[in-house]
């Protein structure tokens, strides 16, 4: 017996869980995402989420309520009689009308291990941080910001250059399928509940874009962390002087390497590049307007030779 699910998410991340859910043969009722935002290449054009848009495509009702402070919104929620709400990066704090919304309350998929990473950017905040591993989490929402008992935990290994944007692609995979287990373990009565622990809490806040031009006189290996944690968006980046004036290059991929040097120079022809202690060796860049090219490719367009100072 499939159950009655309202299913709650906006980015590509969630797109993954929502299709799982249908495929399961559960009846996804309704679909709530944020609204659409100004997009399009001069920003002009509003633009549906990836979880609206595959929503339409397979033929299930969207909302788009900016918030759950109108009443009208929360009935609409309740009008579903839903068996349960499925949540997946909305981008909303939920108030206690939508918790208590459907029979058996909100369940959460969330891509870190709590209590180590909540809130909104555990992905990228794990590899920043050095973190060896992460995963998916199933909990059951409460009003706190992912503070609720969690009900299924799958691990995964963060390689030693793995970027946020691969680590993204395979929890979004990992989570459709945590998330499949744990609404049939729901619906058969067998999904235990086990509170968070009260030790080890972090919180992920979001990527300022302060915090995203590279210091190298970081150790390399924070450094390298800083790169593929940002990697690939919004972007490391540091500045260099070309032709005679400031361009801003992205890093989108390095590697730790030998050398040392003073911090930020450039110490050979393959981009090795001296940091606080130790060095890093630039694989992947871009620069503004441009596209992504490898090391090799981008030094045929663009010198850098030993002696530079990127900064």
């Amino acid at each position: 017996m499939a159950l009655r699910i309202i299913f709650m998410g906006t980015p590509e991340f969630s797109v993954p869980t929502l299709r799982a859910l249908k495929d399961a043969g559960h009846d996804i009722v309704a679909v709530y995402s944020q609204p659409p935002r100004p997009g399009g290449r001069r920003g002009l054009d509003l633009q549906k989420s990836p979880v609206h848009q595959a929503a339409e495509l397979l033929g299930i009702p969207v909302l788009t309520p900016l918030n759950f402070k109108d009443e009208a919104d929360c009935e609409q929620f309740r009008s579903f009689r839903a068996d349960v709400a499925v949540v997946v990066a909305y981008g909303l704090l939920l108030p206690e009308p939508i918790l208590n919304g459907t029979r058996l309350g909100c369940y959460n998929g969330h891509a870190s291990l709590l209590p180590r990473w909540r809130g909104a950017a555990p992905i990228q905040r794990a590899i920043m941080a050095g973190d060896r591993k992460t995963g998916m989490m199933v909990m059951k929402m409460e009003k706190g910001l992912d503070t609720g008992p969690v009900a299924l935990t799958r691990e995964v290994e963060i390689g030693d250059n793995t970027t946020a944007g691969k680590l993204h692609d395979q929890l979004m995979l990992v989570g459709a399928r945590a998330m499949v287990e744990a609404m049939q373990r729901l619906e058969e009565g067998d999904l235990p509940l086990k509170s968070q622990p009260e030790e080890g809490i972090l919180y992920a806040s979001k990527i300022d874009k302060n915090e995203t031009r590279i210091d190298f006189s970081r150790p390399a290996t924070e450094v390298h962390n800083h790169i593929r944690g940002l990697s690939p968006f919004p972007g490391a980046w540091f500045e260099v002087e070309i032709n005679g004036r400031p361009e801003r290059i992205k890093v989108l991929s390095s590697e730790l390497a030998d050398g040392q040097g003073a911090a930020g120079m450039v110490l050979d022809e393959r981009l090795g590049i001296a940091c606080g202690s130790g060095a890093i060796r630039l694989t992947r860049l871009q620069k503004a307007g441009g596209k992504p090219l490898a090391a090799a490719d981008f030094l045929r367009g663009t010198s850098l030779p030993a002696g530079t100072r990127l900064g």
